[in-house]
């Protein structure tokens, strides 16, 4: 008696086929779904793109009233003051801010010798012109903030506290570079003879932002 024999090689083909044309039915990267804006018959209004609930804002969205995000006070006038109060962590905070963002235009010092500026871009003013260094806190936030002239807006780059830290570590070099020598504490003073006597001092003076720029006042370098 002869036994038959089957084979499964056939019907595993099949039952695949119909594995891959499920898939394909079920591929989630091919669903039925809408466009951005386009429109649509389910809901009344039409459109496809539902509103947010009213109130609702973005996690970490700062608000409009949020004194944080006001550079100018209710007369339009640029603030003279922070909104939240300004540490010494604050100023380290600001200057490493300053270090990495704005020193390769503005230089170090702030005379707007940075580093792009000798290789050929548009040098900015000095900060310690008289027109920046009378300017408000705000003034500077709302720069870093919109941007002006060849300087593009740091909007997306610098936190909006940071900003305010860097406006306070500016105003503080500026008030550095005009401060009378006979206000400085006395160890003070007696660095300041010493790089002035000796040019090789001007480092222990200036230990971080090197010697002082051509034309500088003698005070200059001399930071507390």
């Amino acid at each position: 008696m002869r036994t038959r024999r089957f084979t499964f090689a056939p019907l595993l083909l099949v039952a695949a086929a119909l594995a891959v044309a499920g898939c394909e039915r079920e591929d989630m990267h091919n669903q039925a779904r809408y466009e951005p804006l386009e429109e649509s018959e389910f809901f009344a209004d039409g459109q496809s793109s539902r509103p947010l609930v009213a109130g609702t804002v973005a996690q970490g969205q700062v608000l409009r009233d949020d004194p944080r995000v006001n550079a100018r006070t209710t007369s339009n006038e640029y603030a003279q003051t922070y909104p939240f109060p300004i540490a010494r962590t604050d100023l380290e905070r600001g200057r490493q801010r300053y270090d990495i963002y704005c020193s390769m235009c503005h230089g170090a010092t702030g005379y707007g010798d940075g580093m792009v500026v000798r290789r050929g871009f548009v040098k900015p003013p000095s900060l310690h012109d008289d027109r920046l260094r009378e300017a408000a806190p705000g003034y500077f936030y709302e720069v870093i903030t919109n941007g002006i002239g060849a300087m593009y807006s740091y909007n997306d780059r610098i936190p909006i506290e940071d900003r305010w830290r860097i406006a306070a570590y500016v105003k503080t070099l500026q008030f550095s570079r005009r401060v009378e020598v006979a206000s400085l504490p006395p160890e003070a003073q007696q660095r300041l003879q010493q790089a002035a006597s000796d040019p090789q001092a001007q480092g222990a003076a200036t230990p971080d932002h090197g010697a002082r720029p051509p034309g500088a006042p003698a005070t200059e370098g001399v930071r507390q």
